[in-house]
């Protein structure tokens, strides 16, 4: 069974920064990529970050890029997303997701049940 657990999610002051982590376990790690996504109240789920398997490759939508950073470390079976320099348009409830390369949400077929960031202008 494929288990994805977001944590860090937060209140955070408009400019500052949280560090979320999504913990996978069930299918090996490596072989697949992770990505995060984010649904703000009444929005569609949108991409917000991917990674490779091997974590050589990464991508970003147009409005975190140069903001938010994502990583992931094998041995720990953990995928981080820091984010800096947060807006009150950052706020939604971010999703990690596992799966193969993409910025859809088709392309990833497991997904974590969602942790909450809010930022306060």
């Amino acid at each position: 069974q494929v288990q994805l657990v977001e944590s860090g999610g937060g209140l955070v002051q408009a400019g500052g920064s949280l560090r979320l982590s999504c913990a996978a376990s069930g299918r090996t790690f490596s072989w697949y990529a992770m990505g995060w996504f984010r649904q703000a109240p009444g929005k569609e789920r949108e991409f917000v970050a991917v990674i490779s398997g091997s974590g050589l490759s990464t991508d970003y939508a147009d409005s975190v890029k140069d903001r938010f950073t994502i990583s992931r470390d094998s041995a720990k079976k953990t995928v981080y997303l820091q984010m800096n320099s947060l807006k009150p348009e950052d706020t939604a409830i971010y999703y990690c997701a596992s799966g193969t390369w993409g910025t859809r949400a088709i392309d990833y077929d497991y997904w974590g049940r969602g942790t909450q960031v809010t930022v306060s202008s």
